[in-house]
């Protein structure tokens, strides 16, 4: 019998992918008062690509990003790697809120998934981009079926899955508790987060853009023509504003209810022996996530380690995001034995890191946009942990926005509408909470939600687990 907390006792309390010797210095913070065409603030996936894109598409703009902490620092360098081309968090979430647009959501993903491909070979981002493709597996009887309609859905929309039964899903990836999978092998790729966020930061100073880190941004405002932004040092007086603060309060007030918080939580093994990796196969590499609601998602690294996260996400009263909130040692302990339980052949297997982290969910779970101060201020948000992929198209709607262009993207049904807002407290807590509950119970009743889901549902609000 494994003990997890033996397992975690030697487990660093840090990001795997931020405790990099290659991680870069951060830039000088900003303590005077400059003027810019576009400022864009944030400094996560977001905002390096809404830089990167405005530079690419008129390479005379003079852009500028300002980061609170250091580039990649929050959801973007702790994230679990998967590059999805869904814009819509998964099949499924899309085909439920738009489904007359949904082929077009679809190409559009391909087509971004791609574009973010393109631009790591064209910049030479070291950051251990693999287009392996993830699998969705099936841990229960019922999901196997479930699995197989999803697939004929997909191929309804252009995707070519392939059905994995039991015997073909333990000869990809060995667990006993494998039943059958859906292996999407052209739509995600695996990547090294953190490396892939410093090298848009280089991506981006390469191309002139000017960057201050551990520059906060402490209020916004109308000023003439522009927008004045406030920081603890400067100022900034610039055209247009691209918000890209994500899981963190808005700068624009009104769009905070439209947000949560919520913590999620990852383990990362010390490098598999060669012994250890032939156990459970795995030899083409791709990710994987099971099929329930509190789901687990897994993946390789480039030096064979085993990320393991998922499954226990954590809402903490007032919306609130603090630093003690990243350590979680039930979480940890829970996720520990789910591995073992999921690969009992890895029993000496030890973990080397730990951490958590927030992200942003909204009630229709992908991201949404829009503009303040007469289109001078544009906003992306909501992408609900599918935001390494989405965050591009995402950059590419918000300077759409600002340019005043109607574009295939701008047309769409996703762009134009906002999800319904979150209650306000004492209620959000409430609602979660009752969620929750009721997310685990369906995964114990062979997936059968109860009415408290079906009502959320049927008024298009939720909270993704």
């Amino acid at each position: 019998m494994v003990d997890p907390a033996r397992s975690l006792q030697d487990a660093e309390p840090l990001p795997f992918w931020l405790d990099d010797p290659g991680r870069p210095q951060a830039a000088s913070a900003l303590v005077s008062q400059t003027r810019c065409d576009l400022l864009v603030v944030g400094g996560g996936y977001s905002g390096l690509w809404t830089a990167l894109v405005a530079k690419e598409r008129d390479p005379s703009l003079d852009v500028l990003l300002i980061e609170a902490q250091e580039i990649g620092w929050a959801a973007s360098g702790r994230n679990g790697g998967f590059c999805e081309a869904s814009l819509t968090h998964g099949l499924g979430n899309g085909y439920q809120r738009w489904p007359g647009e949904l082929a077009r959501l679809e190409r559009l993903g391909s087509r971004n998934l791609q574009a973010i491909e393109d631009a790591i070979k064209r910049y030479g981002i070291d950051c251990d981009w693999e287009r392996t493709g993830s699998v969705t597996v099936a841990t229960e009887p019922y999901q196997v079926e479930e699995l197989r309609e999803f697939a004929e859905l997909a191929g309804r929309f252009g995707a070519e899955l392939t059905v994995l039964d039991a015997d073909a899903m333990r000869a990809e990836i060995d667990s006993p508790t494998f039943l059958g999978g859906v292996w999407d092998k052209d739509g995600v790729a695996m990547v090294n987060p953190a490396r892939l966020a410093w090298g848009l930061k280089q991506a981006c100073l390469d191309l002139g853009v000017r960057i201050h880190e551990h520059t906060r941004a402490t209020g916004l405002a109308g000023s003439g023509a522009g927008i004045a932004v406030r920081t603890p040092y400067g100022r900034v007086l610039a055209g247009r504003v691209a918000l890209a603060t994500n899981a963190f309060p808005s700068l624009l007030r009104r769009h905070r209810p439209y947000t949560v918080p919520v913590y999620d939580y990852a383990l990362m093994t010390e490098p598999l022996t060669d012994r250890q990796l032939a156990s459970i196969g795995w030899r083409n590499r791709q990710g994987f996530a099971d099929s329930t609601n509190r789901f687990h998602y897994v993946r390789l690294s480039a030096d064979n380690r085993i990320l393991w996260g998922g499954y226990d996400v954590v809402y903490h009263y007032g919306a609130r995001v603090r630093a003690e909130h990243d350590q979680r040692p039930q979480t940890f302990a829970t996720l520990a034995r789910h591995f073992f339980e999921t690969f009992p052949q890895l029993a000496d297997v030890r973990f080397s890191h730990s951490w958590g982290g927030a992200i942003d969910t909204c009630t229709r779970f992908s991201a949404f946009f829009d503009l303040s101060h007469g289109g001078r201020v544009a906003y992306a948000a909501g992408y609900t942990g599918l935001g390494v992929g989405a965050t591009r198209f995402g950059a590419e709607v918000m300077l759409d926005l600002l340019a005043g262009e109607r574009t295939e993207r701008t047309a769409l049904e996703m762009v134009r509408r906002k999800p319904l807002p979150f209650p306000p407290e004492p209620i959000r807590s409430a609602g979660i909470g009752i969620t929750q509950w009721s997310l685990a119970r369906a995964d114990e009743q062979q997936g059968r939600r109860n009415l408290w889901l079906r009502t959320l549902d049927r008024l298009g609000l939720g909270f993704d687990s």
